[in-house]
């Protein structure tokens, strides 16, 4: 599945929203000052669930569910604030909860998963598990992101980003609006 680019010119509405909403759920993203009471784990983990929730926000599956179910699969080191669930900006509600790597559940019941530490039979085993199913992958791991996960963090002191691999997009079966694809790039491009 290829990611759609934008019509010749024409912004609906939706469109200046998210486009306006672009740089609020990505530019915020943590820097080691913004809240000096915290630990730096703390502000770390608050600043992965930004990324994460402006990921998600960005994000269309074939059936828009009601309640967006994100699964943390793994040993995660900065999911501690996506445990707590949540609500997008949109209302909806994001259910958490955490499986096991080989959780025949996964397929199903999960719109989203978030990886966190995982062996390669794991991995492999989850992703043949996942496929031709519209479920989004967000690797916290220091993950290469070639095989696999749709979106990859890329944790440090001072922010959070991400990359995209466009290939897991087009096989993923969920779209991504392709703002995030360029922030994904200018981000990859920023020394």
């Amino acid at each position: 599945m290829k990611v759609a680019a934008p019509t010749s010119g024409r912004v609906t509405s939706r469109g200046r929203s998210l486009m306006a909403a672009l740089p609020l759920l990505f530019g915020a993203l943590a820097s080691a000052e913004s809240k000096p009471t915290s630990t730096l784990a703390e502000q770390r983990a608050t600043a992965v669930t930004q990324v994460v929730l402006g990921i998600l926000s960005y994000a269309r599956w074939p059936v828009e569910p009601e309640q967006l179910r994100l699964c943390l699969v793994g040993p995660t080191e900065y999911a501690d604030d996506l445990v707590k669930g949540t609500t997008q900006a949109t209302g909806r509600p994001v259910v958490v909860r955490r499986l096991l790597a080989g959780d025949p559940r996964i397929a199903n019941e999960c719109d989203a998963i978030y990886l966190g530490q995982l062996s390669p039979d794991e991995r492999a085993q989850l992703f043949s598990a996942i496929s031709g199913h519209p479920v989004l992958s967000i690797s916290e791991a220091d993950d290469p992101c070639t095989v696999g996960s749709v979106f990859c963090l890329r944790v440090s002191d001072r922010q959070v980003a991400f990359e995209v691999n466009l290939d897991s997009v087009a096989r993923s079966g969920v779209r991504i609006h392709p703002s995030v694809l360029q922030l994904s790039r200018r981000r990859a491009t920023q020394p």
